[in-house]
């Protein structure tokens, strides 16, 4: 198991630099001048030639790297080029709702895609299979953001039992103490159990509108998985020995039938913190997705660049974190000295 996280860890920095590198010279290439749209379209050749200096784009781009990286290692990440403020301070504002947002709508696709899977495999039969089938089909066919809307067209406008699009709490309410960013454990530690309702119930829409496709996704993929695993041989041999079906299902189908699930839902995982952009913006969501949208049309080269190097740094924690367990409940796809 050393083996395969020495190794994990050294693949993780190879694409966690090249997803840095990319990131940065797709910025670079882009038309248009940050320091035009920081000054305007009035803006004198001085203060453009001034800003660039300031802003150290006029230095070549490899030196601008090299300057970025070592920023970001010290904890430097820059000033946003649109607001003059702080990176660190916009995305310690934002990112924890965006954070808090992903894992959520995480937490509610593996809980339903397993459950409604093993229901799907375990009790076979027309509604017990028709169901999630078409659940999964449903999901895979709405786009996040019309489901979105949809969702707070019904419980929102018609039936009036969810809030509306207007953040992470009701107007008027005031925010737990800061101690993890999210609202919903920061007042469950604060005892205040009127806004963690107040900020579950926020969240429960745009978690749904943003889980629901992978939720489809990892529902056919374990179903499938586990249709394919009950009817192996090692299972039948388990059966004759008078193991019980619940629990020869449970010991033996399932954690076989998850390793791919597995791998997919680190995938997910990381897919759900970093692109919440569309769904934020329905909900008016104060994450950190509306911020780097923006950075992107202004050329805001200091958000979008720490953004997507954090973001691959949690997608790359995910990965790994998943494949430790996948290897954890599979012998087989450690290293081969370490499977002996």
């Amino acid at each position: 198991m050393i083996r395969l996280v020495v190794e994990r860890i050294g693949t993780s920095l190879v694409a966690l630099l090249g997803a840095t590198f990319f990131t940065f010279l797709a910025l670079r290439v882009m038309p248009g001048d940050p320091a035009r749209l920081f000054l305007g379209p009035f803006a004198t050749p001085e203060a453009l030639t001034a800003l660039n200096q300031e802003l150290g784009l006029d230095k070549p781009l490899p030196q601008q790297f090299l300057t970025f990286v070592s920023d970001f290692l010290t904890g430097d990440w820059g000033r946003s080029y649109s607001t003059g403020e702080q990176v660190t301070t916009l995305l310690a504002d934002r990112f924890p709702a965006t954070l808090e947002l992903g894992l959520y709508a995480f937490l509610l696709t593996l809980i339903g895609a397993v459950s409604l899977a093993v229901l799907a495999a375990y009790r076979r039969g027309p509604v017990s299979e028709g169901g999630p089938r078409l659940l999964s089909m449903f999901a895979l066919g709405v786009p996040q953001f019309w489901l979105g809307l949809l969702l707070l067209m019904l419980f929102f406008e018609y039936l009036g039992i969810a809030p509306g699009p207007n953040g992470r709490l009701s107007l008027g309410a005031t925010p737990p103490p800061t101690i993890t960013g999210f609202f919903t454990i920061d007042a469950l530690i604060a005892g205040d159990f009127a806004t963690f309702a107040d900020a579950f119930a926020h969240l429960v829409l745009p978690a749904i509108a943003l889980g629901l496709f992978p939720l489809g996704f990892l529902l056919r993929l374990l179903r499938a998985n586990l249709l394919d695993v009950v009817d192996e041989p090692f299972v039948m041999v388990a059966r004759s020995r008078g193991v019980p079906r619940f629990l020869a299902f449970v010991r033996h189908v399932l954690p076989n039938a998850f390793i791919p699930t597995l791998t997919a839902a680190g995938l997910i995982l990381g897919q759900l913190l970093a692109g919440s952009v569309l769904v934020e913006r329905v909900f008016n969501w104060p994450g950190a997705g509306a911020l780097v949208a923006n950075g992107v049309l202004r050329q805001d080269f200091s958000v979008v660049q720490t953004f997507v190097l954090l973001s691959a740094v949690i997608y790359l924690v995910a990965s790994l974190i998943v494949d430790l367990l996948a290897a954890w409940i599979d012998p087989r796809l450690r290293p081969s000295s370490d499977a002996q």
